[in-house]
């Protein structure tokens, strides 16, 4: 009998095949929709300027409706929600998903410390985004690398609104 031990971190779905050229079709064609002109700039928000301090931000972002801001959180969140699934549902190969969407990990983090209270008002956000990545020790590990450099950009982002509150102080 041969020995069939587990590879470690991986999850059955990842060990089960190898990457098919639709999987890398399927990728492909998430990478032209990231690309898009109002994506960009969806994305762009979400990774540059909003910066959640609690799940009322987020929460208060959801509930304004119409503004750019809005649909912004809501098409990136969905987006990446859409891709999710295809891996939960396996019409997308799990480990080709995880080389080819860290910002998706990024995404997840910045709203991670407020998720419980996110759900009790939005009960599904970012549910699937978190199953693919919690469901491997390889995807729980990049969100703990990710956590910390996005703490570490924070503090960046705090010192440098500081000095620029110091440099124009006294003028309005």
């Amino acid at each position: 009998m041969a020995n069939k031990r587990k590879k470690p971190g991986l999850s059955k779905l990842r060990r089960k095949v190898l990457a098919t050229t639709g999987d890398v079709e399927v990728i492909l064609y998430l990478y032209e929709l990231r690309r898009e002109a109002e994506m960009r700039k969806a994305r762009h928000f979400i990774s540059a300027r909003f910066w959640p301090s609690s799940a009322e931000d987020t929460l208060r972002l959801a509930r304004a409706y119409p503004s750019p801001e809005n649909t912004w959180l809501r098409q990136v969140t969905s987006y990446w929600e859409m891709a999710a699934s295809f891996v939960l549902r396996g019409g997308l190969h799990e480990g080709l998903f995880f080389d080819c969407s860290g910002e998706m990990w990024c995404v997840f983090a910045k709203f991670k410390p407020y998720l419980a209270e996110i759900r009790s008002k939005l009960p599904y956000f970012l549910v699937n985004v978190e199953k693919v990545i919690m469901n491997t020790e390889e995807g729980r590990n990049r969100l703990q690398r990710l956590e910390a450099r996005l703490a570490r950009r924070q503090q960046k982002l705090a010192h440098r609104r500081a000095a620029l509150a110091a440099t124009s102080a006294g003028y309005s």
